[in-house]
């Protein structure tokens, strides 16, 4: 697979060129959206939910920044990742390259806007009076877990989405109802203790955790949130990896 990798690696540079180039263009302010379009998200968060759940909380803004930052970087990456077979269906019925590359280079195009808004996040972190401090380091830890956990649930909706269009509305559901589970705008504190476990059944929770106990909470996460991070992470690698295996012959034909 590395080899293969290898061998496409510059049609794969080209692909992630593309994706990220074609996602502004033809407008005004081109990659300023990448920062723009989180920030006017969080403003607008901010001033609805600030009176109901931040009135007592210090760096709100942080926490609500910390959920919208990684829920937008998983929703556009596994989005994106869900198209990307359909997408250059002109490129695969004609040419015989690994399906993977055109997932990588969505995720790599996805991460780049990920990146650009992280440096955005650590402003906003000092103008809140937040210390930076080594801790700071281990926020590569849920980045890279957040990287692969996308890359595995791409490979799975991009080949159902080949075979079943309806994947496509039904993600949309999925996603609008994951949002309002992995308490991006709220406090998990304020539900009983054994709903507060049940949220640890989302991994989207699980990443946005991490990187709140380290920001705003100033705190190393347990080994219990590292592992989890980790192992979901790997379980939907390895469900992908499956899941191409098993389908991939297929994809021509449904294309």
């Amino acid at each position: 697979m590395f080899n293969s990798f290898k061998q496409h690696m510059f049609l794969f540079e080209e692909l992630t060129k593309r994706d990220f180039k074609k996602k502004y263009k033809r407008s005004v302010l081109g990659m300023g959206w990448s920062i723009l379009s989180p920030l006017l998200q969080l403003l607008v968060l901010s001033l609805v939910f600030k009176h109901f759940f931040g009135r007592n909380m210090e760096h709100y803004t942080i926490y609500l920044f910390c959920g919208n930052l990684l829920y937008g970087y998983f929703k556009e990456a596994t989005k994106g990742g869900m198209n990307s077979l359909v997408m250059n269906k002109a490129i695969i019925t004609k040419i015989n390259v690994p399906k993977y590359i055109f997932l990588l280079s969505k995720n790599i195009s996805s991460l780049i806007n990920f990146l650009i808004n992280i440096g955005v996040f650590f402003v906003f972190c000092l103008v809140d009076g937040i210390c930076f401090k080594w801790s700071f380091t281990l926020l590569i830890i849920p980045v890279v877990c957040l990287v692969i956990f996308n890359i595995g649930v791409g490979m799975i909706l991009s080949a159902f989405y080949c075979v079943f269009k309806d994947v496509s509305y039904l993600y949309d559901i999925f996603t609008m109802l994951l949002m309002y589970m992995s308490a991006i705008f709220y406090t998990v504190d304020i539900l009983p203790l054994n709903l507060q476990n049940c949220f640890y059944l989302n991994p989207v929770f699980c990443f946005i955790k991490y990187f709140r106990v380290i920001v705003v909470d100033g705190m190393i996460p347990s080994l219990g949130l590292h592992a989890l991070c980790i192992g979901y992470a790997a379980l939907l690698l390895i469900l992908g990896c499956i899941t191409y295996k098993k389908m991939g012959h297929k994809f021509v034909y449904y294309l």
